[in-house]
């Protein structure tokens, strides 16, 4: 047997040393046999759905900031930290960048995946391929598990959706991961015996729990031996959360022949991980570990770990290098193997068996009552109650029974089996959003999956009832995500993002079926009680949040033409959840007054239903618009009215004009008011460049009329006026961002790559750099880091991956300037990317190097006179390789080691 132990010494010193007893070693790999400790860090990345259900993008969150969203921001404070992580020396230099996903046993949730795919695709390739190469360490169990689709309870849920949410979470894990899982992640760890018979059925052979949900467990019969004891083994009571954790649990159904796997975390250390500062190092990650480590002689035992993934960078700040160094230097120092749930099971198959109490999930003692009765979890010590969940509740049960109703109604004479239909929805979910294609063709993915599940050939009405179906069934299945019922009041965004969705579902209702379910759900809501005097109850919720966040196909058109003002539209382009077909536009302008006229075929991604509109929108100056939207009537009717408007603008009378088009629209109209936040801020921060440009030319000249003022200020060591002060920022921050703009600019066109470009854009920062110096002020320069860090980027990859190697030092020297003028202006940009691009690409060179030796540089640039790629087949001098070394310290990259094989 081969054990592995050991004694933490200073433990309480945050740098702990470990005296590490001498384990058996065995002939085996411990990846290929059990034996010695496991260590299995498993990290729940979820993110509940944020996006706005009639347009499918999601609003900007303010509470956020200065990120967009709060995905955005937590994909940049854990998710892709975690993909990129830094491994780093005692100077805080890179020494290495390693993806964490490799390493940790994960899941990520469908609806955040969907997100990351879309927003950062390199990251999201790092995540596949994360879950590839754990495959390949591993024999072929990934790290990657599938998740119940939208975090549903399962406990609450129907029979119906429990199946839904299971086949969904595994299909979208296929489509992704390119394989089948072998364990799910189960929202809330939410769990009891009628979820457990369903993700058997389903083929999940093992789920994740937390202790405190076993309730007693045994040597499973027979197992060892063939004695009386062996065959009737005693059940061990382990209600208190005492259940070992070091072993995987099978659990039966009563037939005894199907079964499910369950590893349980250990609660302790998951909880101290979550909430205290064993993170803060790896070495006090693996002491805390090491206290789980048991020396009774077992061959193996595994220490089990689970959390929020978002722990790791999002919840603890840098955490995410603290288990990377742990995963790559200190767990294999101490001879712990790293593994998943998927591999440890096919080396050690259950020996126990476990019994687990009815109804359970992680974060609640109360069984599942927090996501249903006023049961105190979740009111984080506020004298709020939650007695609105229980009404919230039944208020959605009802509206899933109506909807469900309405579709097997409806769903029956469109579809061969409605239900299994919905179960198979997922296949197309992805397509959305997605270019509409009018020709419902076999070659239209949508088309091929209602082919394949119509019980008769549907008309292009039929169609889209079709979509508008499975759009109530997926709507209906949003509305039930446990985030909504998580804390201690309805009118949180989370609790108004599940009523979105309920009212999406039931506008599509209405559409189908004609029925208007959203009286009776409002008097249902208003039986739950709301903490915030402002509301009342779950229906002020509703008619406050909830209903002007609807957009309909018509505020959509207002929106259209109200931005169009602004930002020329091509003649077809997506637009929201829409495909946008202009198929007229004309705009005159006559002073201040700007009117513009168009016709609009909106075309959903989702539904394929389609709406020709008619807008007039004007614009009176300043933040006055004045807005009319109709369905088209004719081509006869528009052209008079576009004439009529038209001829009325000429009359230069705004009254006039607005009253026309009252006349010609009805006196509902859409203002700036009426915009998306998002629109109707971009659209001020327009109207307001001509305003802050005449306010930098007036700084400006304040600056330059003062100067010798503010350096006789300065000279005498007196203090500066703060006016004085604050037209030299303004003025020379303006002029930083013009030059640094005309800079991207002319390394951004490739008919310019000579040495000298940007020289002359350079000198000039590196004189504003010292006027601002000299004039006692730091610019801000904010507005510019995406601009620096794209440009510092760039430049990157013209050094590494252009074809004129001569051009080499200037590149290498441009990049040096910028940088040092990056640390004297004192700017605090991410060097994230660079530093990624950098490391890859100088290991690609130095490979390169070592095989190129013997080959002159002439010699190697005949032979691959046709390729284009400097760093695939052109290695650099050994002073070029040098001057590149030198400027990976700059990008604070650990590079003395290759720094001294070319001394």
């Amino acid at each position: 047997m081969n054990t592995t132990s050991y004694i933490p010494e200073n433990t309480d010193q945050e740098q702990s040393t470990f005296k590490v007893s001498t384990p058996l070693r065995s002939p085996t790999s411990p990846l290929e046999q059990a034996e010695g400790v496991y260590v299995t860090l498993h990290g729940h990345f979820y993110q509940p759905p944020r996006e706005n259900p009639y347009l499918g993008t999601i609003e900007r969150q303010s509470s956020a900031a200065p990120f967009h969203d709060w995905n955005e921001r937590i994909y940049h404070e854990c998710y892709r930290p975690n993909a990129f992580a830094r491994i780093f020396n005692d100077q805080g230099e890179v020494i290495n960048i390693v993806n964490n996903f490799e390493y940790l046993s994960f899941n990520i949730g469908p609806t955040l995946m969907s997100w990351l795919e879309t927003y950062d695709s390199e990251v999201y390739q790092r995540i596949i391929e994360a879950d590839r190469r754990s495959c390949e360490r591993l024999q072929g169990h990934g790290n990657g598990i599938a998740q119940v689709y939208n975090h549903i309870i399962m406990p609450l849920a129907n029979r119906q959706d429990k199946v839904t949410q299971v086949r969904w979470g595994k299909a979208d894990f296929q489509s992704r991961f390119g394989r089948d899982p072998e364990g799910m992640w189960l929202a809330e760890a939410a769990v009891d015996m009628a979820t457990i018979e369903v993700l058997i059925e389903e083929g999940i052979r093992f789920i994740i729990l937390a202790p405190s949900q076993a309730q007693r467990c045994r040597l499973i019969p027979g197992m060892a031996g063939d004695t009386d004891t062996d065959t009737h083994p005693t059940w061990e009571e382990v209600g208190g959360a005492q259940i070992d954790p070091t072993r995987p649990y099978r659990c039966y159904l009563p037939d005894r022949e199907r079964y499910i796997d369950i590893f349980f975390y250990d609660g302790p250390i998951s909880r101290d991980i979550g909430f205290n500062a064993v993170l803060s190092s790896s070495q006090n990650l693996a002491n805390r570990l090491g206290q789980a480590v048991r020396c009774d002689r077992k061959p193996s035992q595994l220490i089990s770990i689970a959390t929020d993934g978002e722990t790791f960078g999002h919840h603890k700040r840098d955490t995410e290098k603290a288990i990377a160094y742990a995963f790559h230097e200190t767990f294999p120092q101490l001879g712990w193997t790293v593994t998943n749930y998927a591999h440890y099971l096919s080396l050690h198959p259950p020996t126990w068996e476990v019994q687990l109490k009815p109804v359970t999930a992680w974060s609640c003692g109360h069984g599942v009552d927090r996501w249903q009765d006023d049961c105190g979890c979740g009111g984080e010590g506020s004298l709020w109650h939650q007695k609105w969940r229980r009404p919230l509740r039944d208020a959605l049960d009802w509206l899933r029974d109506q909807l469900s109703d309405i579709y097997q109604e409806i769903g029956g004479l469109l579809f061969q089996d409605p239900w299994e239909t919905r179960n198979r929805y997922i296949e197309i979910m992805g397509q959305f959003p997605r270019q509409v294609q009018i020709d419902s063709s076999a070659a239209d993915p949508i088309q091929a999956f209602l082919n394949a599940h119509q019980n008769h050939e549907l008309t292009a009405d039929e169609r889209v009832d079709a979509l508008r179906l499975l759009e109530i069934q997926r709507h209906s299945l949003l509305m039930y995500t446990s985030c909504g019922w998580f804390f201690a009041e309805l009118s949180r965004p989370e609790g108004v993002q599940i009523l979105r969705y309920a009212a999406r579902a039931v506008d599509l209702a209405a559409d189908v079926a004609g029925i208007s379910l959203e009286p009776e759900f409002i008097q249902r809501l208003a039986l739950a009680p709301s903490n915030v005097a402002l509301f009342e109850t779950g229906a002020g919720v509703y008619q406050q949040l909830v209903i002007p966040s609807q957009i309909d196909v018509q505020a959509v058109a207002a929106h259209y033409a109200i931005t169009s003002l602004f930002n020329p539209y091509p003649p077809q382009h997506p637009y929201f959840s829409y495909q946008a077909e202009q198929i007229d536009y004309q705009i005159q302008r006559l002073g201040s007054l700007s009117l513009a006229i168009g016709q609009l075929q909106l075309t959903s991604n989702v539904t394929s239903e389609s709406e020709h509109l008619v807008f007039c929108v004007l614009h009176l100056g300043g933040w006055d618009f004045h807005c009319g939207v109709q369905l088209f009537s004719g081509r006869k009717h528009y052209c008079e009215m576009k004439a009529k408007l038209f001829n009325t603008l000429q009359q230069a009378s705004a009254t006039n004009i607005v009253l026309a088009i009252s006349e010609t629209f009805g006196h509902q109209h859409y203002g700036l008011h009426d915009l998306l936040p998002e629109e109707r801020h971009r659209i001020i921060s327009l109207l307001s460049q001509e305003t802050l440009s005449r306010l930098n030319q007036l700084y400006t000249q304040v600056y330059r009329d003062n100067y010798g003022v503010l350096m006789a200020f300065q000279y005498d060591d007196l203090e500066v006026p703060p006016e004085l002060l604050t037209a030299a920022q303004v003025a020379l921050n303006h002029r930083a961002l013009n030059t640094l703009k005309s800079l991207e600019k002319e390394m951004s066109d490739p008919d310019l790559e000579t040495s000298q470009v940007g020289a002359s854009d350079l000198a000039e920062l590196a004189a504003i750099a010292t006027e601002a110096e000299q004039a006692g002020c730091r610019l801000k320069l904010d507005a510019a880091y995406p601009l620096l860090e794209d440009l510092i980027l760039r430049l990157l990859w013209q050094l590494f991956h252009h074809v004129d190697v001569d051009l080499s030092p200037h590149r290498i020297q441009r990049l040096q300037t910028l940088l040092n003028l990056v640390h004297q202006l004192q700017l605090d940009i991410h060097l994230d990317r660079a530093q990624e691009l950098y490391l890859r690409c100088l290991q690609e060179q130095m490979t390169l190097l070592n095989h190129s030796q013997a080959i002159t540089q002439a010699q190697l640039r005949e032979q691959n006179s046709n390729d284009q790629t400097l760093s695939q087949e052109q290695p650099l001098s050994m002073v070029q390789m040098r001057q590149l070394l030198q400027l990976g310290r700059k990008l604070a990259i650990d590079v003395q080691p290759w720094l001294d094989s070319y001394q």
